[in-house]
């Protein structure tokens, strides 16, 4: 079966299309994607402007038209905090669904840091204990832990990298005493959600999932993503923090020089660095390891599970010219936004 999965992120939106059945590993099959920061479209009252939701649905029907052309049977779209915590988030949505041909599923924080640490678990397998995942998107930081196939505890901060640089760092690049106030402001915040762990017990394996950790990993070492999603990758919080200093004193051209950050995210490079590093303070975390595996794939791995259940006999054929496929919806975790 192929299946679609779009996501409307705070930096991106992206098509991956990926052949499996249940039980099976997902294989990428092709993407399509462009960078949309939706964050930068958003007015003073923090709505997004008819300019930035013309884009947005722009690419949701080039999107739908690129997985049809690639005989995609099934197609999972969702947003995350870029659309969730814009002041017209439902407006938008709703204009979408007139629009297009499809109707985006509104992720909240919990099922964003619960559908992230199936993915996690899937890919270290039960071998690897109790796990903590931490994530930094654009718009959210999510926090994750448990023994399961979903998280016991999760929870999700205002902390994405994208947003704290637009709020906090308006300099490039950026002032000594506003790197010092936002450092304080994450830490405070992170340092109280990981209180809120503490009765949980230590994990035996921290992951850091999200294009931002990568990075991060990257330009402190590690493995280019050309050598393959099987290649161990590490981030110390040692070199994390010798990085995070020489990241708040470089421009964002001079960052996206840097291996493994990109243009779009050069200047946010900075914020997230300083998320990642408080939190692995706050968990007194040396090293954590980083997944390849995020969202999208658990997502995917939820709707095979799902599929596994729904499906007899064989699996529909792709859409015929004029034929629709199935959107799918309300196949991720619980409505009430909570990990279930």
């Amino acid at each position: 079966m192929r299946l679609g999965v779009l996501d409307i992120g705070s930096n991106t939106v992206h098509l991956l299309l990926v052949d499996a059945h249940p039980g099976a590993r997902p294989f990428p099959f092709a993407s399509h994607k462009r960078p949309l920061q939706l964050v930068s479209y958003l007015d003073a009252d923090g709505a997004i402007s008819v300019a930035g939701q013309d884009e947005l649905i722009g690419f949701v029907n080039e999107a739908w038209n690129f997985a049809r052309r690639h005989g995609a049977q099934d197609l999972l779209a969702f947003s995350t905090s870029a659309i969730r915590e814009a002041a017209n988030g439902a407006e938008v949505l709703a204009r979408v669904h007139r629009e297009t041909p499809v109707r985006l599923e509104e992720l909240s924080g919990g099922d964003e840091a619960a559908m992230t640490f199936l993915a996690v678990r899937r890919w270290y397998g039960w071998g690897a204990g109790s796990i903590l995942d931490l994530d930094i998107g654009g718009g959210s930081f999510e926090m994750a832990l448990g023994q399961d196939e979903l998280p016991e505890i999760a929870r999700s901060l205002p902390l994405g990298a994208g947003r704290l640089t637009r709020d906090w760092l308006p300099e490039d690049p950026p002032s000594p005493k506003s790197i010092k106030k936002l450092r304080k402001y994450i830490r405070g915040m992170v340092g109280e959600a990981a209180e809120e762990f503490a009765g949980f017990g230590r994990p035996d394996l921290v992951a850091g999932t999200s294009k931002t950790f990568r990075s991060l990993a990257r330009i402190a070492g590690a493995a280019p993503s050309a050598a393959g999603p099987f290649v161990p990758r590490v981030l110390t919080l040692e070199d994390l923090s010798l990085w995070t200093k020489r990241l708040g004193a470089l421009s964002s051209r001079d960052r996206a020089g840097l291996d493994g950050v990109s243009a779009l995210r050069a200047p946010q490079m900075l914020a997230g660095a300083l998320v990642a590093q408080a939190a692995m303070e706050a968990f007194d975390v040396p090293v954590l390891k980083i997944c390849p595996w995020a969202l999208r794939e658990g997502l995917i791995l939820r709707r095979f599970d799902t599929l596994r259940f729904e499906t007899t006999g064989d699996l529909p054929r792709g859409p015929a010219d004029g034929e629709e496929f199935l959107v799918a919806a309300g196949a991720g975790p619980s409505a009430n936004g909570e990990p279930s």
